[in-house]
């Protein structure tokens, strides 16, 4: 399977601190790939980095064969990478329409008035339609910050897909949602990839039920280093290894 993404000896320091140290992965075609790791294992900063938003200290990153090393999320989002946040972003004031149509009118590149092109623009408002459908949203004008965190949450990860990427890389994608929630929004986004016609999903996750049911490989970080890289069932057959990442409770359950 053709590679996408592609990290070789990433390091990154802050000051003495080292987040990230000789991080080597790759991600292909069809994969559907979970981070996991203790709270200050260095994910978010290796989605950071993979995302534009750092630029390592050492090493590569290239997306495509494109170096892509500290490019910024906004230009990587037009070559075709784009990410849901852990904390939700969208904006509370607008509706479910408008913060969909920010998203479809920024990926055009083109200067706009969001309002005007709402009114105006016949094919934002067909992919808002598609992109709400697709995620269930049936009441568009209603302002987001009416929204339960659940509807929230699936707002804000159909934001990152209303871009039409081929990469997803989603930050905690149910974190502060209930365990139904959960699940709920993981089946609308593996659906709603297969619809838009993803080529990979990236996901920060510490829900192990999900990261077992979900995913294709498991990376696991431990101190700033990839500790395993494994399909599910190697990674969770390792009881020592679970423990290591996430907890001996979990690793005995």
């Amino acid at each position: 399977m053709p590679t996408l993404i592609e990290t070789h000896d990433v390091s990154k320091s802050y000051g003495n601190f080292r987040a990230l140290s000789g991080v080597t992965l790759a991600v292909a075609t069809d994969e559907f790939v979970s981070i996991v790791g203790h709270n200050g294992a260095g994910k978010t900063t290796l989605v950071n980095v993979l995302t534009g938003l750092l630029r390592p200290t050492s090493g590569t990153v290239t997306f495509k064969g494109l170096d892509v090393a500290g490019v910024g999320p906004v230009r990587l989002a037009r070559l075709g990478m784009a990410r849901a946040f852990q904390l939700v972003h969208i904006f509370p004031g607008l509706t479910v329409r408008q913060t969909l149509a920010t998203a479809v009118v920024s990926q055009t590149g083109k200067a706009f008035h969001l309002l005007a092109s709402l009114d105006g623009d016949a094919q934002v408002r067909s992919q808002v339609e598609v992109v709400a459908r697709l995620f269930g949203f049936e009441q568009l004008d209603l302002e987001a910050r009416s929204l339960s965190q659940g509807a929230k949450k699936l707002l804000d990860v159909a934001s990152a897909f209303a871009l039409r990427p081929e990469v997803i890389l989603l930050d905690e994608p149910t974190s502060g949602v209930s365990t139904a929630d959960k699940h709920q929004i993981m089946r609308v986004l593996v659906d709603a990839a297969k619809e838009f016609g993803v080529r990979a999903i990236i996901q920060i996750e510490h829900d192990m039920d999900l990261v077992s049911e979900y995913s294709d490989r498991v990376i696991a970080m431990h101190q700033g280093q990839v500790l395993a890289d494994r399909t599910p069932a190697e990674f969770f057959g390792d009881r020592e290894l679970v423990a290591t990442v996430v907890g001996k409770r979990r690793a005995r359950e």
